[in-house]
């Protein structure tokens, strides 16, 4: 996955950052704006790496990322099916996602 395009000189880095894939995905360290880009992005990835389920967390507070989340996962031709994470992988502080196997 590659860092969000930004103004030249906005950026930190001169070229696009890799952000390597593993099966979760911590929200806490991107702005709000760019969530869905974000999680759209992480979705296709994960599933390009053959994974099977993934844990998007995002955060307990008043619900509005995990809204936010839930609106993305819904309409992503990627996902199975998604719940709340179990009290030992973050509660509703995270979202489980299944991802469906690629046709081969």
């Amino acid at each position: 996955m590659l860092a969000r395009n930004m103004p030249e000189d906005e950026s930190p880095f001169p070229e696009p950052v890799e952000i390597p894939i593993g099966d979760s995905l911590d929200l806490h360290y991107f702005p709000p704006r760019d969530v869905g880009e974000i999680v759209d992005a992480y979705l296709e990835a994960a599933a390009e790496r053959g994974l099977r389920e993934v844990r998007i967390i995002h955060g307990r507070g008043r619900g509005v990322q995990r809204h936010r989340v839930h609106r993305h996962l819904a309409r992503s031709p990627h996902v199975e099916r998604f719940t709340e994470a179990p009290a030992d992988r973050g509660g509703w502080g995270a979202t489980l996602v299944w991802l469906r196997v690629a046709a081969e």
